[in-house]
């Protein structure tokens, strides 16, 4: 069994891959100062209350937030007896390299996003994530992740109104019953709801007539369903994109002989 890890700037998520299937998915806060011991006690009583008995073989691991990545790899060495395959790092192979400015380092939860798409809709698309960061992740014809755009979270600009606007409430993200707003939650949640559709319309269109080809959108992340609602956005919606990215990374290095 592998156990896949996507530590976001906002929540870390954990899904045992059984070699089929995600036998389940469970997800905690991040904190960097998170100790071993900690995820340990956190993962197996989850795991217990699901009634699964892993025998966990391999780890995987995608970061965003390097401070986590020491504790996870002790995580994994202490209670499972393997290295973990932190994606991102050198000694991580691709099944095919980034091709973007020298120097730049892409997320490692873009490139699980570009492998993912590529194994499961082919090259020429694009990936809409709704996380932390709302990142649309670019997937050449031949699988490579060739760059994209990364623009404030949903929740993290709903924050940001919050906290710099003192009269101003905080809000549950919804789709209102109109766009006019006759009360300030309805105006707030217009402007979040129906500004993110046309955020992601506007670049959805752009990256295609500067890519010059047909290209296939798939919407991740947890809030892609919600905005699915307003207007066609995507073609597909996949929640478990980034996990199965994760998955298809660790077995080419497998195959590799790099594991």
């Amino acid at each position: 069994m592998l156990l896949a890890i996507d530590c976001g700037n906002t929540n870390t998520v954990f899904s045992i891959w059984d070699g089929e299937k995600f036998l389940c998915t469970l997800r905690t806060s991040t904190h960097h100062s998170r100790t071993a011991d900690a995820y340990f006690t956190w993962f197996s009583t989850l795991i217990s209350h699901y009634k699964i008995d892993p025998d966990i073989t391999g780890v995987v691991v995608s970061s965003t937030v390097p401070r986590v990545v020491w504790n996870l790899r002790v995580f994994a060495d202490r209670f499972f007896g393997c290295r973990p395959l932190v994606v991102g790092r050198p000694d991580c192979l691709l099944p095919v390299a980034p091709r973007v400015d020298q120097g730049t380092t892409p997320g490692p939860d873009r490139l699980a996003n570009a492998v993912a798409a590529f194994e499961s809709y082919g090259g020429d698309c694009m990936v809409v994530d709704f996380g932390t960061a709302t990142n649309i992740d670019v997937v050449a014809h031949d699988g490579a992740y060739i760059g994209g755009v990364i623009a404030p979270g949903v929740n993290l600009s709903l924050e940001a109104l919050h906290q710099g606007a003192a009269a101003l409430p905080h809000v549950d993200v919804t789709q209102p019953e109109k766009v006019i707003g006759t009360n300030t939650v309805g105006c707030i949640q217009s402007g979040i709801f129906w500004g993110y559709v046309g955020l992601v319309q506007g670049l959805v269109q752009k990256i295609k007539d500067e890519y010059g080809l047909t290209m296939k959108v798939i919407g991740t992340g947890g809030l892609a369903p919600l905005f699915e609602q307003g207007a066609h956005l995507y073609d597909e919606i996949d929640h478990d994109l980034t996990m199965h990215g994760l998955v298809r990374i660790y077995d080419y290095n497998k195959e590799q002989g790099n594991i």
